[in-house]
């Protein structure tokens, strides 16, 4: 049946997309003692090839040069500038997988039995997961619930945090809103057969195994029998899910038959340990039946914070989650009033109208993400061991989804894949930060952190901070402050979707760009106050910390300065090249390792380069936002069937700098300044190559008209020119008329009821200025 879905939805792949569905192993391989050398002689001669080369141009050119002016000065002094930072960058990549080697070469994986026993002695903690949603596709949000659903755990629940206008404009969005609210009752009513029948089975299990020293063959033939059952549940499941794209293979294959696949080896093992008439003690089968009832049992229900006026108005993910949080473990009242519906505590001796759930662990899961099998046991297991009761966050940085249908996508999940890397090698100098899209979180260390505030008459309490579009990295220095530790699990546990087309990579990347200058002055305060608290930051987390808020700034700038401004040929040195060498290999090894080519690092370059300006931009709102101190909105990443489209900008730039890299290339040819024309042919090639490849020529050539053509016209609803100058004379003899005590009528224009009235006073009189 799949495969004739799968017949029916044929996918278009570009040329030189991927091919393969397969995900890479979820054990990162263990590193030869050799390779963790050679990254060793790497940072050395990267040092050493810096060091020479700022020594020998601070001598040759500064201080043995009689014809030193003040332009070529600070043309150097730039120059070293921006090679001292992009070489610093570079190293922090070196040091950092460093430490990623070391972490995979001492991780062990826990074995199952040490899972199941942890968990099985009257274990009482639960946990929550948080599904934040907007407007999302709901096939792509129903298979994050699955994912979350079938995850083993004694006290789950799976919250869908609807995030979409309760009222819809479009057809489109009302359909969806009502698909979306619709996903978590589908899914209880789905798994409700399977679990009531293993609760049951666990019940007669364990009144019958009360007394027992060993398990009579009957029991263990009846546990395979319900293990047989779960796994063909899942493989029923599984066949008749349609198939449309790289994902539902994932969530097929990865989701519902792997788990399927784990089941049948606990069948296999208990039918082989009854043929062979081998003894199998009581606790053992009643934790086998235990994970039975883990995996299918969940609570799970909606959350619309939009449909009650309590709630923050704000409108980005870290406020719908910091809604939801605000009320756990209340006990919430119900109370209607004129602006909406508001939640708030139940008095003393006040009957509540619902009781919201509570628990020691939050999981927090964007909508278009999934979990592995056993993501939540192996987290809370961690962070349970002695030694981590300070631990506050612990995540599997996501990977990417293989088999890319497009060209563009496929390079951005290989940078994903790499970033998974480097993210295990921060856990390493403990310079963690909360990558977002997964994390399970104490809830108590949330606690430490939260900020209440109040917008008129709501008391908003804020737990991850929204003051930037990368909440979770500001968050994660506020744990700092508080002693708080943030771990990678060094395992691949969560998949997320990277953006297909160009448009929307627009979107994610110039959100990823926005906030950390802001963030990094924070950074730099904690630390100040850590040294007075006697816990001063270390240099490795230090360096690694700003590095990740700062880098995407002076990269950008750094790299804009060398493509544009001619800098005299004498800066240029073999040295230079000789000390990014070692980055450029070891990423191509990386890629390698990870399933890609090594050209693929050719092809990242050029990624970077046409993804130029939107960092520029995102680097440059943030500036404007720490001079304004305003918030910016959140600009979620599109999830849509077709192409999005592009600002003309963000186009446009990638063709200026081809033809201005070609230009210099023709004109320092002929000056014969050849390493800049090395330099300027090389840029202009591979940005080529990205635009093409990645946009398309004929896409760019439409997104740019169409943008264009946008300035030239007006829509149609918005108010001509003689109707905005009437509706300013009109407010203005409207001003003119309170001025002189001319009062419009003796009721508001709105009429209350008495109970508001009583309730909220005269609202009117607080946004009017009336004579008494």
């Amino acid at each position: 049946m799949a495969k004739e879905h799968e017949e029916r939805n044929v996918r278009h792949h570009q040329w030189g997309a991927e091919t393969t569905t397969q995900p890479l192993a979820i054990m990162h391989e263990k590193p030869k003692p050799s390779r963790i050398v050679l990254g060793y002689v790497a940072i050395v001669f990267t040092v050493i090839a810096w060091l020479v080369y700022m020594i020998t141009m601070i001598l040759t050119l500064f201080v043995y040069n009689d014809h030193v002016t003040l332009r070529f000065v600070i043309e150097g002094v730039l120059y070293l500038g921006i090679v001292t930072t992009l070489i610093f960058s570079a190293m922090v990549y070196l040091v950092t997988r460093q430490g990623a080697l070391h972490r995979f070469l001492q991780h062990e994986r826990v074995p199952r039995a040490m899972l199941d026993e942890h968990f099985s002695h009257d274990y009482d903690k639960g946990i929550t997961v948080l599904i934040p949603s907007y407007v999302e596709q709901p096939k792509v949000v129903e298979k994050t619930i699955w994912s979350a659903a079938l995850q083993e755990f004694p006290d789950e629940a799976v919250v869908l945090l609807i995030d979409d206008p309760p009222h819809p404009k479009t057809d489109e969005n009302r359909a969806i809103l009502q698909a979306c609210r619709g996903l978590v009752p589908k899914i209880m009513r789905e798994l409700s057969e399977p679990s009531h029948r293993f609760e049951q089975t666990r019940q007669r299990v364990r009144a019958e195994l009360a007394d027992q020293t060993y398990v009579r063959r009957s029991i263990v033939t009846q546990c395979a029998e319900d293990y047989r059952y779960a796994a063909a549940w899942l493989e029923r499941k599984a066949d008749a899910w349609v198939i449309e794209d790289h994902t539902d293979d994932f969530f097929r294959d990865q989701v519902l038959l792997a788990l399927a696949r784990d089941l049948r080896l606990t069948e296999q093992a208990l039918n082989e340990a009854t043929m062979l008439q081998q003894q199998i003690k009581p606790e053992r089968i009643v934790q086998l039946y235990n994970r039975l009832v883990w995996i299918f049992t969940v609570k799970g229900w909606s959350f619309e914070r939009k449909q009650y006026a309590s709630t923050s108005t704000e409108g980005n993910k870290a406020m719908n989650l910091n809604s939801f949080i605000g009320l756990m473990g209340h006990r919430i009242k119900r109370e209607e009033t004129a602006d909406g519906v508001f939640l708030r505590d139940a008095r003393e001796g006040e009957s509540p109208d619902f009781v919201m759930r509570d628990s020691e662990y939050v999981l927090t899961l964007d909508a278009d993400s999934m979990l592995l099998r056993d993501y939540c046991l192996r987290l809370v297991y961690q962070l349970e061991q002695p030694g981590n009761e300070r631990v506050a966050v612990i995540q599997t940085p996501y990977s990417s989804y293989r088999g890319a249908p497009t060209r563009i996508e496929r390079i951005a999940a290989a940078t994903t894949d790499i970033q998974h890397v480097l993210h295990q090698g921060m856990t390493y100098y403990d310079a963690t930060f909360w990558v977002g899209a997964n994390a399970v979180i104490r809830k108590a260390a949330l606690g430490d952190i939260c900020v209440v505030s109040t917008e008129g008459p709501r008391t908003i309490r804020t737990y991850i901070q929204d003051r930037t579009v990368i909440e979770d990295t500001e968050s994660s220095v506020d744990l700092g402050y508080y002693g708080w530790h943030l771990v990678n699990y060094p395992e691949r546990l969560s998949y997320s979707s990277t953006p297909p087309d160009f448009g929307s990579l627009v979107v994610q990347r110039r959100r990823w760009a926005n906030g950390g200058l802001l963030i990094i002055g924070k950074f730099f305060r904690i630390v100040k106050a850590r040294r007075a608290q006697g816990n001063p930051v270390k240099l490795g987390e230090w360096c690694l910390r700003v590095n990740y808020m700062a880098s995407i700034a002076w990269s950008s700038f750094g790299l804009m300065f060398l493509l544009a401004y001619p800098f005299d040929q004498r800066l240029l040195s073999p040295w230079v090249v000789a000390a990014s060498l070692p980055y450029f290999l070891t990423m191509s090894s990386d890629l390698k390792r990870n399933g890609y080519k090594r050209s693929d690092i050719l092809r990242i370059y050029g990624f970077n380069i046409v993804l130029l300006t939107v960092n520029l931009a995102g680097t440059l709102k943030s500036i404007q936002q720490g001079m304004t101190n305003t918030k910016i909105p959140f600009a979620r990443t599109p999830k849509v069937n077709d192409r999005t489209a592009s600002p003309p900008l963000y186009v446009a730039m990638p063709w200026g700098i081809i033809i201005f890299s070609a230009l210099v290339f023709y004109a320092d040819t002929l000056s014969g300044n050849w390493g800049n024309a090395i330099f300027a042919g090389f840029n202009a090639t591979v940005t080529t190559w990205a635009l093409l490849s990645y946009i398309g020529f004929w896409h760019s050539l439409e997104d740019m008209f169409v943008g264009w053509l946008r300035w030239f016209f007006v829509p149609a609803d918005t108010p001509h020119l003689w109707e905005r100058i009437t509706a300013w004379r009109a407010n203005r003899r409207a001003a003119h008329d309170r001025a002189n005590g001319v009062r419009a009528g003796t009721l508001p224009d709105r009429h209350e009821s008495w109970r508001d009235t009583l309730y909220y006073g005269d609202r009117q009189m607080v946004h009017e200025s009336r004579p008494i």
